[in-house]
């Protein structure tokens, strides 16, 4: 599948990632905080908002306990943080396409993080719209085969008979991709065979990735990402750059 390599640098990002495991658990109990309130109580049979954030928690490795202890906080009032949700447009050096997803308590507050960060590593907001049309939002679930167990021709028979779109397969791993629509059910029923995910979300996937040249554009853009991936508000980021 052309056009989505940003997987293949999951682990290696996740690694990095376990040392801001806190900050990763706020971000994940946000979205089970609006899955309960927004998507239809706190029972996941009956809420697949609520089904789809247990299993970014805990693809995100985030304890049973933790997930728990959110759903049962959202759902008995102990949370009365109200989100509202947001996304930016916007480019990054040298034309780079960037979509930033938010979940915010102080809309102010978070536009102007978006201006001050987009303007000081050599990029800027656009209008909406503006890049997210060079994107396609599909389910990716990528599966875990760090031990090396997995066959390919099992997993992507599996794959496909519960419904995925495409499959690409790598190293310790494998991504399965679906419509958003059938994105839930194709989870759960891989879920259900015993696959172990490293990420599983409805994402914006680039229609084509690009380089980046230039050393200077390249320190910008890793330190963009990061400065907004530091940022509480901030619940995913999709480009286009070919890291």
């Amino acid at each position: 599948m052309a056009g989505h390599s940003k997987w293949k640098n999951i682990r290696e990002r996740k690694g990095k990632s376990d040392a801001k495991r806190g900050k990763i658990f706020t971000k994940v109990a946000r979205e089970i905080s609006v899955a309960v309130k927004d998507g239809g109580g706190a029972d996941p049979a009956s809420n697949a908002k609520l089904r789809d954030a247990i299993a970014k928690a805990r693809a995100a490795n985030m304890p049973n306990d933790n997930i728990k202890r959110n759903i049962e906080k959202a759902a008995g009032g102990g949370d009365d943080m109200r989100y509202e949700v947001n996304t930016y447009e916007g480019y990054g050096p040298s034309g780079v396409a960037v979509i930033v997803e938010t979940l915010t308590d102080n809309r102010n507050r978070t536009a102007a993080d978006m201006r001050h960060y987009f303007d000081k590593y050599g990029g800027n907001l656009g209008a909406e719209g503006c890049v997210s049309w060079s994107f396609d939002k599909k389910g990716v679930i990528v599966i875990d085969n760090e031990s090396g167990t997995l066959e390919e021709d099992v997993v992507l028979l599996d794959a496909l008979d519960v419904g995925a779109a495409d499959f690409e397969p790598g190293e310790g791993m494998f991504a399965v991709y679906t419509s958003p629509e059938e994105f839930s059910d194709v989870r759960a029923a891989l879920e259900e065979k015993g696959y172990g995910f490293l990420t599983a979300q409805v994402e914006m996937v680039p229609q084509n990735d690009m380089k980046l040249g230039c050393g200077e554009d390249i320190m910008k853009m890793e330190k963009l990402l990061s400065m907004l991936e530091d940022l509480d508000d901030v619940q995913n980021i999709w480009h286009n750059w070919e890291e």
